[in-house]
């Protein structure tokens, strides 16, 4: 038999996400062989927090919480696989200031290589989250980005760099209560990016790519919505914001005119409905239908232990941070 008919060992990369929220520990882990195929959810498990163990985006109660997150990875049927995962936690948007500011100067870097040429921006970078966030250097976790390579001569002009910035106990808490519950973190993200993630990978499955859709998550501390058109972000909004007097204008104003051709919702929708905003009302405002998101289409009851876990988890539209959080662990 020649070498190329045989066939070719594949391995798959699993990954966690853990979504801390006011009310529940969220566990999504995700599995992928590789990019062009779809993911596939191993493991999806909640467990509830007693009340007083968060109050807003701090972690009261770490102890409380670690036995909470540890409870919940000893559900999985792999728990003995849980120090091997990539796993990520996230941060409340509200806890999470970001801005943008131009590229400094490079040019003294003495080194044509990457690390001297970002090692001479980490200044510029730290200088401006501390303007953002009104907190001294140590008191920051800090984290930065810039759309295109910076050169050792200077940077491009109109090159700009985007830093977004947290309280590092914020950092901190959630690195202890994964440490305890015997969980070693290999990122934490912020709960809006993770679920736009999540929300933007749903669309992509049903509609295909080069379709303008929004994506729209509900949080503990707010409405986010993007509208996305060939795979790039055209338009964001936050409510409550100061820019919007209420949520229908902020939803006119991202729909600006377009007309999506679909809305996925995720987070905590129900929060909606105490102010009494179904994803009907929603889809009038952007003239589009919207669904909710759900993880059941990435389960396959063949394989996996996703169905041996609560089938309600599997058409929780809670599930969007977490599903986003494992998303990254896989593709990175």
């Amino acid at each position: 038999m020649l070498i190329e008919n045989l066939p070719l060992p594949t391995s798959r990369r699993f990954a966690a996400g853990i979504d801390i929220s006011r009310r529940q520990v969220r566990l999504a882990v995700l599995s992928r062989v590789r990019q062009a195929v779809p993911v596939r959810i191993e493991w999806l498990g909640a467990a509830s927090l007693d009340e007083g163990v968060m109050s807003g985006v701090a972690i009261v109660d770490r102890m409380a919480v670690a036995a909470t997150l540890a409870e919940l990875l000893g559900q999985w049927p792999q728990r003995r696989s849980v120090r091997l995962l990539r796993c990520a936690m996230a941060v409340p948007g509200s806890a999470t200031v970001l801005t943008s500011v131009p590229l400094p100067d490079v040019r003294d870097a003495s080194d044509d290589s990457s690390m001297p040429v970002l090692d001479a921006m980490a200044p510029a970078a730290a200088a401006a989250a501390e303007r953002a966030a009104g907190l001294e250097r140590s008191a920051l976790a800090l984290d930065w980005f810039v759309e295109e390579a910076a050169r050792a001569g200077g940077a491009a002009r109109g090159q700009r760099m985007t830093v977004a910035a947290t309280a590092r106990e914020h950092l901190q808490a959630r690195v202890e209560v994964a440490a305890v519950a015997g969980v070693a973190l290999s990122a934490v993200d912020g709960e809006p990016p993770a679920a736009l993630r999540a929300l933007w990978h749903t669309a992509a499955f049903e509609l295909g790519e080069g379709v303008c859709f929004v994506a729209l998550w509900v949080g503990s501390d707010g409405v986010y919505a993007w509208r996305i058109v060939d795979e790039v972000v055209e338009a964001h909004v936050r409510y409550p914001g100061s820019e919007y007097e209420d949520l229908a204008g902020a939803l006119h104003s991202l729909a600006g005119g377009h007309a999506p051709a679909w809305a996925v919702a995720g987070g905590e929708l129900e929060l909606m409905a105490e102010v009494g905003f179904s994803l009907a009302d929603i889809g009038d405002l952007l003239g589009c239908s919207v669904v909710p998101f759900e993880c059941a289409p990435f389960c396959d009851d063949g394989v996996g232990d996703a169905a041996m876990a609560p089938r309600q988890w599997r058409h929780a539209s809670t599930f969007a941070v977490a599903f986003g959080l494992a998303l990254r662990g896989v593709a990175e």
